[in-house]
């Protein structure tokens, strides 16, 4: 069923508002941790890759923020001094550096995150579980969407 030209702009209007809020919020947490958004980026796709079991390398890193090297060693300096990411060797090529989340990143996360975390779950339990899916199908399909134009428009493959 296609979305009729209504549904389009409102949807697009919705995920424009949400970006902005978590933007925002975002730019929240930086301040409240004197960071530089950028590194809040750096911590969170540290933590997501670390989380899925596939922690980033410094290359890796500095191709998702889209840094040159000496900016990408920067960040993680700064996450490294105040605890929130560490550098490790990979047990399989010594030779490989991979990132991890720290204790500080952690905890300072849980605490302002974390009352955010509660009103999801209870929002979460308005909606059903086709509903969910839907929610869930859509959202992964405008990542994968937006992540390929992002490719197109910049000549970067995009992880």
């Amino acid at each position: 069923m296609a979305a009729v030209d209504g549904d389009r702009d409102e949807l697009v209007r919705l995920l424009q508002a949400y970006a902005g809020e978590a933007e925002r919020l975002s730019q929240v947490f930086a301040d409240r941790h004197h960071m530089h958004v950028t590194d809040l980026y750096a911590l969170l796709a540290v933590m997501q890759a670390d989380r899925a079991g596939h922690p980033l390398t410094p290359g890796r890193l500095g191709a998702h923020l889209g840094l040159s090297s000496g900016a990408t060693t920067a960040v993680i300096d700064r996450l490294e001094r105040v605890e929130h990411v560490r550098r490790a060797r990979d047990d399989r090529d010594r030779r490989r550096i991979t990132l991890h989340y720290g204790r500080a990143a952690e905890r300072v996360g849980t605490a302002f995150f974390g009352p955010l975390g509660a009103r999801m779950d209870e929002l979460l339990d308005r909606y059903d579980d086709a509903e969910l899916a839907a929610v869930r199908r859509f959202l992964a399909d405008t990542n994968a969407m937006v992540r390929a134009y992002r490719a197109e428009v910049t000549g970067v493959a995009v992880e």
